[in-house]
Parts: structure tokens; C-alpha cells; sequence
């Protein structure tokens, strides 16, 4: 699966800033589609009249500013998401490392799944205050913010309340991983080259097709997820769920009785259509992000290309890179300065 790649030319914070910005804006860009398919997987009244009736219906109920409630939400949290993410990440790849440092594919699948539930795990209560925003009328909000969510959830259903559901994004990382090594696989055999020589199309021709079959076979858990976040007393309508239940086994069980098991997949259109800008405008972000700090570290000779610097060894980090620099500046003054040899 294609992948925001870290480069050794960069520093740390320069590639978490890069991923920040290819998230953020490829995030907003395909927010109205989130939207809707958070609002089809609740059953709320939107969507009562199918996938492209819940855009005009959502516009005259609540404006064009609805399409984008929750978007600060998941924003921020891209930010401490990725980093736990990235940290684990690096842990368990050194773990499966073998003697010579290599790792197999789908040891790196693994890992990258292990350490995407460690991070959803630990930022979850931020997913049930996005699903609160997103299902509310913001006409007549319940919630004020962030913040204010944070605290009404937890004040006013408890602690536990802020991880329901928890237990289905650990369960729906199985099919996810599984969706992931298939494509992987399948992908490697189409093209008959290593994934570290694939062109930059092809790496984004594999993300979207591996994220479009993961999400699939998972998303009757996060189906089952968005209901429970959304659903509660304390909300007008209980959240706009369209099931009640007590429990995940009963809102399983619920959604299939009362809706069907195709209900189990509802959303999947505005999920799917979302794959493609979405992974379109968080590559193209995070090249020309890196293109920048590239050129200012000194590594290539213009942010608009991807011309290499005349004399610069790449294989060097940005630290290594700047004490060359000053090295060869300080040595170049002593040479036109003799006296300072003495």
C-alpha cells in the first residue's frame, strides 16, 4: 500500500509537519463526503432517501457550512494520532528486524496495523466527540466545540462513554490487515516489480485500491462503531440512530433484523467515492511539502523540481549535511586566511 514514506532528508518535525498538511488539507477537501457517510452509517433523517438525496437534505436543514462540521476535530488529531502511530510503528519494525536488518511485507503490515490501533486507541475519545459534532444539528448544537464536547460526554455519561465502541476499532483492524496483505500481494504480482521501484502512479493507483478493499471488509465495524458513539440519552432523538440496542452484539444484531445485512455496508458509496481525492490531494500535499524543506536543507535546487543539488551527497541527514557545510566554510576561511593557522 502506498504509503507517506519518511524521507532520511528530512528532520523529524519536518516530516510530521508534511503529514500534518497533506492531512489537514486532503481531510477538509473531502469532508462533506465524511460527513455523509458518518450521517448514512448513523441513519440519521438525512439520509432516509439514499446516499445522494443526504446532500440537498443536509444543505436545507442545517447550510453549507454542516458538509464540514467535525473537520477541526479530525484535523487535530491527525497531529498526536500520527505520532503515536509513528512511534510504535518504529518500535515494532525494529522488533521484527532480522540480523541483517530486513523486514518482510507483511511484518510491516502488522506492525503498521498494530501500531494504527495503539494510536486510534489512545486518541479514540476524539473519534466520539467528531461523530457527536458531525450528528448534531448545528442549528440548535448541542455541543460548542471540542472542548465543551469533551467535557459534556464525560461529565454527563461518564468516562466509559468516551471509548464506546473502542472494541470494534481493534476488531475491524483483522479484515483491514487481511484487505491490505491481499491487495499488497495481488498488486505485486499486476505489476512484476518490487514496491520500492514502483513510479509515483503506481504507488497511487495501489493506495487507493488497497484502502478501497480494506475499508470495505471492515466497514460493518465502523458502521457498528459510528452508531454507538452517536447513540445517547442525553441527546435529542438519541443521536439520530436509527436502531436502538444495548450493546455491540445487540446493535449487530439489531441492524440486521430491523435494516437488513447490506444495511451493515451503509456509507460505503461516500467512502469509496472519498478514497480517490483523498489520497490524490495527500500525496501531491505531502510532495510539494517535502519539496520545500528539501530545497531549504540544500538538497535540491529548487522547490518547484526534483533536480538534485550539484555536490551534495544524499545518502547524508540534514545534521550531517549542515556540519559538512560548516566544516567546509570554516576550513575554506582558514585557507584564505593564513594567519589563523598559527
Amino acid at each position: 500500500m502506498a504509503t507517506l514514506k519518511r524521507d532520511p532528508r528530512l528532520t523529524s518535525w519536518q516530516s510530521t509537519l508534511c503529514g500534518g498538511l497533506a492531512g489537514v488539507l486532503s481531510r477538509t477537501a473531502t469532508a462533506p463526503l465524511d460527513v455523509v457517510k458518518i450521517l448514512t452509517q448513523v441513519g440519521t433523517f438525512h439520509s432516509k432517501q439514499g446516499f445522494l438525496s443526504t446532500f440537498p437534505t443536509l444543505y436545507r436543514a442545517e447550510g453549507l457550512k454542516a458538509f464540514w462540521k467535525g473537520n477541526l476535530t479530525a484535523c487535530v488529531r491527525l497531529f498526536p494520532y500520527s505520532a503515536v502511530q509513528l512511534s510504535a510503528y518504529h518500535r515494532l519494525t525494529v522488533m521484527f528486524m532480522d540480523d541483517l536488518g530486513q523486514i518482510s511485507q507483511w511484518q510491516a503490515i502488522v506492525a503498521g496495523s498494530v501500531a494504527g490501533m495503539l494510536a486510534a486507541v489512545v486518541i479514540y475519545p476524539t473519534d466520539v466527540v467528531k461523530t457527536r459534532l458531525i450528528v448534531q444539528n448545528s442549528m440548535e448544537p448541542t455541543y460548542r466545540g471540542i472542548i465543551h464536547a469533551l467535557c459534556c460526554v464525560y461529565y454527563q455519561e461518564g468516562f466509559r462513554s468516551l471509548y464506546r465502541g473502542v472494541s470494534l476499532s481493534i476488531l475491524g483492524a483483522v479484515p483491514f490487515s487481511a484487505g491490505l496483505f491481499f491487495m499488497n500481494m495481488s498488486l505485486d504480482r499486476i505489476w512484476q516489480e518490487p514496491g520500492d521501484r514502483l513510479s509515483p502512479v503506481q504507488n497511487f493507483v495501489n493506495g487507493c485500491l488497497a484502502a478501497g478493499v480494506a475499508q470495505t471488509m471492515s466497514f460493518p465495524f465502523e458502521t457498528v462503531k459510528r452508531k454507538m458513539q452517536a447513540q445517547s440519552q442525553i441527546l435529542p432523538h438519541c443521536g439520530g440512530c436509527d436502531v436502538h440496542f444495548n450493546g455491540m452484539l445487540d446493535c449487530f444484531r439489531q441492524i440486521v433484523k430491523t435494516k437488513g445485512v447490506l444495511s451493515l455496508w451503509s456509507g460505503l458509496t461516500a467512502n469509496l467515492l472519498k478514497v480517490v481525492p483523498y489520497f490524490g490531494l495527500m500525496f501531491t500535499t505531502f510532495e510539494y511539502s517535502k519539496r520545500f524543506f528539501l530545497y531549504r536543507n540544500g538538497y535540491i535546487v529548487s522547490p518547484l523540481s526534483n533536480q538534485l543539488a550539484p555536490g551534495v551527497d544524499q545518502s547524508l541527514g540534514p545534521r550531517e549535511l549542515e556540519e559538512l557545510r560548516k566544516f567546509l566554510r570554516h576550513k575554506n576561511f582558514a585557507n584564505r586566511n593564513p594567519s589563523l593557522k598559527s
